[in-house]
């Protein structure tokens, strides 16, 4: 365990201070192993990821009571996310100063879980440190989602963790995972909740109509224009967009979308007039906008912007456990509208359902499940004849 007066954490280099104390930050950053580092501060966990995600640091002193994300959660998306950054706990309310609480900061340890656990009691006991935050315990579904699977437990935990906040969400994976199931999910969990969810799929858009949608337009504004209009920004105002696959959004775009998320204000094609709205954005893409990036197809300083609370949905493929429930759920779906008894799964049609290579993902799922169901006809069980993967009739 690495101390406050081991090398490790004295010549920390660049070190991010995450803490909703100001002068506890203070005192953080005037400390002996603070000294010789250059240092930025957070005043919350969301506010410590968004500075990860923009300035490249070796160390991270988290406080353990930050104000809107649980430390240790925190701690383990840090540690995924920047495998090579220190991690050391602090804690804000311990009493006396931080001079008299050698003990600090110690290393947030990334050992195999056997060697985890023999260690587990020495790290309580230091001053100061602490490694809660069991990111292993179960969390409740989102609305409209289903599956108990380890990976998408951590998708319902990073939901959980920034609904509540306006922070900017980027959502990722492959067609048919659920993307925009997650984005309402957090805006059903958000104090905006009883304000509009506005969608807008940025590949359905022209790129000539794009900034009339998003921005709106004043009478006059170009040919056909015989009337106002709001863009679907201003319609949002006080609740959530969302802007599906937006690595669709034209280059000509991203400058004014861009300008729009640092400043909160919108003006219509056609006009001088500014207004200011209060709206949360959550975006959305099968792509790697990363490599967007890099070839010049989407502006670097929107893509910081937008990825400040990145949350990846995995494929059908790495959830395996979760078919059978998902099957039940669509077969009851589909029998609630046919208004019949519910058609029961063999345990060789579940077999072949697990053994498919799902590209299609749960939108694919859903659609052999109701194939399925019809080519089953009045018989109550779904057998393996009934199940086809797509392209097996080709």
């Amino acid at each position: 365990m690495a101390t406050a007066t081991t090398p490790a954490l004295r010549t920390m280099g660049r070190v991010l201070i995450a803490s909703a104390d100001s002068l506890f930050r203070e005192k953080l950053r005037k400390s002996p192993w603070c000294a010789d580092a250059l240092s930025e501060e957070a005043a919350g966990g969301a506010h410590a990821l968004a500075k990860l995600a923009r300035f490249a640091c070796d160390s991270v002193l988290l406080d353990r009571h930050l104000p809107d994300l649980d430390s240790g959660e925190v701690a383990e998306l840090i540690r995924k996310r920047y495998p090579e950054v220190e991690i050391a706990f602090v804690d804000s309310t311990a009493d006396g100063g931080v001079e008299q609480r050698q003990d600090v900061a110690a290393r947030y340890d990334r050992r195999p879980e056997n060697e985890e656990r023999e260690h587990g009691e020495q790290r309580r006991d230091a001053i100061g440190v602490s490694c809660d935050g069991d990111s292993g315990r179960q969390v409740e579904t989102l609305p409209g989602m289903l599956g108990l699977s380890r990976a998408m437990q951590q998708v319902y935990r990073l939901v959980r963790m920034v609904a509540s906040r306006d922070t900017t969400v980027l959502i990722t994976g492959d067609t048919g995972t659920g993307k925009e199931l997650v984005a309402e999910a957090i805006h059903q969990l958000s104090p905006r909740a009883a304000q509009p969810f506005v969608v807008v799929n940025c590949a359905a858009i022209p790129e000539a109509l794009f900034e009339a949608e998003l921005f709106g337009y004043s009478r006059g504004a170009f040919t056909g224009a015989v009337q106002s209009r709001l863009g679907r920004i201003h319609v949002a105002q006080g609740g959530t967009l969302f802007l599906d696959e937006v690595g669709e959004l034209p280059l000509s775009m991203q400058a004014k979308l861009l300008r729009f998320l640092q400043n909160g204000e919108v003006q219509r094609l056609g006009s001088s007039e500014i207004f200011r709205v209060d709206v949360r954005v959550v975006c959305a893409t099968n792509v790697r906008l990363l490599d967007y990036v890099q070839s010049k197809q989407f502006r670097p300083d929107l893509y910081y912007r937008l990825a400040i609370f990145p949350i990846a949905l995995p494929p059908l493929r790495d959830r395996i456990e979760d078919i059978e429930t998902l099957s039940g759920h669509f077969l009851e779906q589909l029998s609630a509208e046919n208004n019949v008894r519910c058609k029961r799964m063999t345990s060789a049609a579940l077999a072949r359902l697990r053994s498919m290579r799902w590209d299609g993902n749960v939108r694919e799922l859903q659609h052999v499940i109701e194939r399925a169901y019809i080519l089953a006809g009045n018989e109550s069980d779904l057998c393996v004849e009934h199940v086809q993967p797509f392209g097996a009739g080709d």
